[in-house]
């Protein structure tokens, strides 16, 4: 069964320090969730390359449980989000396990100032969906400077045409704007993908998932059922034609060499 929570009628920044403020802290610490984020993990380091002298950034970091995951094989990872609770569960995390090669900083993305070419690795794990279009041009535009020569970005986001979505709209719709955000939306992989060949990228995209990641969200305790839907999943993402209904869709953009 889900872990059990009234959404507040609140804008997207109240909203999200309400999640962070208990509710987040219980839902990650659930072993399907876990499962999840130890996927992420490994799949980020993969499609990276990431070394073990790699400077990562990571956009929209929460709680910063993926990023704790990977700082044992990265040099340094700075976290940014906007989300004070956020931060502060993210800091405490660290300290608590040790993990003295990342920072986590609360701000705004446009309101910090990197210097040129600092990052080797920047991510945005279900990120990019909550931007307004303008806010997310100027992301995408100002990555390139963050960048290293050969630098990667790394995202993942939710469909515009997943399956899951589709039906959850017509059989579970309460559920669903249960966990959505004020200004969440769903996008384009292909269009969005595109946006980043604009800025001087070479991106790609593909798909992560179909069930894994809902039956994590949704089953939170059900760490075998999560297990045996990412099995299922790595089938279904490699279907032609199927994949396209997706749940969660990848970019890996490079800057260049």
């Amino acid at each position: 069964m889900g872990i059990e929570y009234t959404v507040p009628d609140l804008g997207e920044r109240e909203y999200h320090e309400a999640i962070y403020s208990g509710f987040a802290q219980r839902h990650f610490a659930q072993p399907a969730v876990r499962a999840f984020r130890r996927h992420l993990a490994a799949r980020i380091l993969e499609r990276t390359q990431a070394r073990p002298t790699s400077r990562l950034l990571s956009l929209g970091c929460g709680l910063g449980d993926t990023e704790l995951l990977l700082a044992p094989h990265v040099g340094w990872i700075t976290g940014v989000d906007f989300s004070p609770a956020a931060i502060r569960q993210a800091r405490a995390d660290a300290a608590k396990a040790g993990v003295r090669n990342v920072e986590f900083v609360a701000a705004e993305l446009n309101a910090i100032e990197f210097p040129e070419r600092s990052f080797d690795i920047i991510l945005a794990i279900f990120f990019l969906h909550h931007l307004p279009e303008e806010e997310l041009e100027r992301v995408v535009r100002r990555l390139p400077s963050l960048l290293r020569r050969g630098g990667v970005f790394y995202s993942l986001d939710p469909s515009r045409y997943r399956l899951t979505g589709a039906l959850g709209r017509i059989l579970v719709p309460g559920l669903m704007r249960k966990y959505r955000s004020p200004g969440e939306r769903e996008l384009g992989p292909w269009s969005t993908c595109e946006r980043f060949r604009r800025a001087g990228l070479r991106a790609q995209t593909r798909f992560y998932d179909f069930l894994s990641t809902p039956c994590a969200g949704l089953f939170p305790k059900a760490a075998r059922l999560y297990r045996f839907a990412r099995l299922t999943d790595e089938f279904l993402v490699r279907v032609p034609g199927l994949n396209r209904l997706g749940s969660n869709f990848e970019i890996l953009a490079r800057a260049p060499t």
